[in-house]
């Protein structure tokens, strides 16, 4: 029987007290079926508790577990792209390192990929997470599905499968702002869902904060869509035809009954309103040129400091830096 490789990715931030349990899940799920190999790629994000002395000493022990020490905090999906860079296997499965994550159900997230699909991803009926993120996932999942065309019924978690080709086809993005759910659905329509039951966190809080949660968003509402821009154009071209309609209304009213007195507040209230909505897309125009004027002056994803149990050197023109 052809063996199968399986790569793990995990991006580590404060998990110094989960991540030996990820990892021994792990060895436990994969050790139950023979024609199975897998290695385990773990990310430090620049996290400042000890999680990398924890990697550093899992690793001594285990040629399986990759160890790549991130000299700055990247942010998540960046890590991912730094640990998918460095797999090898023939499906490349994203995991979180606190726990939440059933690798128990391995086997079922990987049935769809043997039935044609090229993404296989958990979905929750109901995520253990606190309201306010909840709130964000929603967001995120409307953003998704207007921007980036996501199907409305396909739910995008943080447990996920995927072919080498896949894989590869995502590595070619190099822009300083990955946005993994967006790169999903651009390279493959073929996603299925697995539905399944994500576990309370075993220790600590989320590393996401409001302004990460933030600018996570934004960076999925500019990443792969000129949608945004073209509203603005739509909004501009209605607000000049009301602006419009509006001015040629209050002439006629004026000659029809000249006592009418020109209204102050009114007046004001119009021109607050529109100039917040013009300093807005400006605003928006602005974000846009900025990603561009980071993107030309090659920004890179993420750096890596120190890298364990690693000798494969990365692609030539992968634009990413390497220190070992």
């Amino acid at each position: 029987m052809k063996q199968v490789k399986l790569s793990f990715v995990i991006p580590c931030y404060r998990s110094e007290k989960t991540i030996s349990a990820v990892l021994d899940e792990i060895k436990t799920t994969v050790a139950k079926k023979d024609n199975y190999t897998y290695e385990v790629i773990t990310v430090n994000d620049s996290s400042p508790d000890q999680v990398l002395s924890v990697l550093k000493e899992e690793s001594a022990s285990d040629r399986y577990l990759k160890v790549l020490d991130l000299a700055k905090n990247c942010g998540k999906h960046a890590a991912l792209m730094a640990g998918y860079a460095y797999a090898e296997g023939d499906i490349i499965i994203s995991v979180d390192d606190d726990g939440q994550c059933p690798v128990n159900q391995l086997w079922k997230l990987l049935e769809p990929l043997e039935q044609g699909y090229d993404i296989s991803i958990a979905q929750y009926s109901a995520k253990k997470q606190s309201t306010f993120k909840n709130f964000g996932s929603f967001v995120n999942a409307k953003m998704t599905q207007i921007l980036l065309k996501k199907p409305k019924e396909l739910q995008l978690s943080n447990f996920s499968a995927m072919k080498k080709f896949v894989c590869a086809e995502i590595l070619k993005y190099q822009n300083p702002y990955p946005y993994i759910d967006g790169l999903f659905l651009r390279t493959t329509g073929r996603i299925a869902n697995v539905p399944m039951e994500e576990r309370e966190r075993q220790a600590g809080s989320s590393g996401y904060t409001l302004i990460k949660s933030l600018n996570l968003w934004l960076n999925g509402f500019t990443a792969f869509s000129v949608l945004p821009l073209r509203f603005a154009t739509v909004l501009g071209i209605s607000f000049s035809v009301v602006g419009f309609l509006f001015g040629l209304w209050t002439i006629i009213r004026k000659i029809f009954n000249p006592d009418i007195m020109a209204g102050y507040s009114s007046l004001m209230a119009v021109v607050l309103f529109v100039s917040g909505i013009l300093m807005m897309m400006l605003g928006l125009i602005g974000e846009y040129i900025g990603r561009i004027y980071i993107s030309i002056n090659n920004s890179p994803q993420y750096v890596i400091r120190e890298a364990i149990n690693v000798n494969n050197e990365l692609p030539k023109g992968s634009g990413h830096d390497k220190k070992s």
